[in-house]
């Protein structure tokens, strides 16, 4: 005999959780990345985005968050990164983050039209592939190394806890 059947509240209260982000992937002709710097850290830089609200989706979440951070209302393109990390011990539960095309944006254009909300970004600026390592945290850079490779080749890439499992060399 199978499992009993549960109301359908019951059933989804027995499944996993897991938490959720999104962001964008600006960049430039020269392959640099807009990267940011929270006001709240000052250990790494990062690319604009944040967790998904109640109710959200990614791409709703990747817009709200862009246009919170940067003062622009950009319309993410394509997905091209999704990332899975699993629980972590601290006790957080394991995250989902979804990266999308943010677009080109020059740095005249990024100069003109950005408006960083100071209470959210202490610093913004287009990094360069060299530079990554030394700003992000090691699994952010992963990200945008693959990120960038996407963009290039008009794929996308599933990554786990930054990584690609389909390549060993990421």
């Amino acid at each position: 005999m199978g499992p009993a059947k549960l109301p359908p509240d019951e059933y989804y209260a027995t499944l996993p959780h897991h938490i959720a982000g999104a962001g964008a992937i600006i960049h430039d002709a020269v392959d640099r990345i807009l990267v940011v710097k929270p006001s709240y850290r000052n250990d790494t830089w990062e690319i604009p985005g944040g967790g998904l609200g109640a109710g959200e989706d990614p791409l709703h979440t990747a817009r709200h968050e862009v246009k919170e951070e940067l003062g622009i209302d950009l319309a993410p393109g394509r997905l091209l990164v999704v990332v899975w990390v699993p629980e972590q011990p601290d006790g957080r539960p394991p995250l989902v983050n979804h990266f999308f095309d943010g677009g080109l944006m020059s740095q005249d254009e990024a100069e003109n039209r950005l408006h960083p909300d100071r209470d959210e970004l202490a610093q913004w600026r287009p990094a360069t592939h060299a530079e990554w390592d030394t700003l992000l945290a090691p699994h952010m850079a992963r990200r945008l190394r693959s990120g960038s490779r996407v963009l290039a080749e008009g794929s996308t890439v599933y990554l786990k806890h930054g990584c690609d499992p389909t390549r060993p060399e990421s």
